[in-house]
């Protein structure tokens, strides 16, 4: 988001610079990349983080 400053949250098991960072703007959330914050920035709706989230805590993905 280039157009207007974004208060930008990182993840509290974030140890260094290699993070995702949210923020909520207009009702979306936005996930980036924190050390290319210029860079993409992913949109979700409310609805669909929260589908996200519930997922999750499922165990339906397997992170390496």
């Amino acid at each position: 988001m280039q157009t207007r400053e974004v208060a930008w949250t990182r993840s509290s098991f974030c140890a260094d610079t290699n993070c995702v960072e949210l923020a909520t703007v207009d009702g979306e959330i936005l996930l980036r990349d924190s050390k290319v914050a210029e860079g993409g920035v992913l949109r979700f709706s409310r609805s669909e983080w929260d589908d996200f989230r519930t997922a999750v805590a499922a165990g339906e993905f397997t992170f390496q």
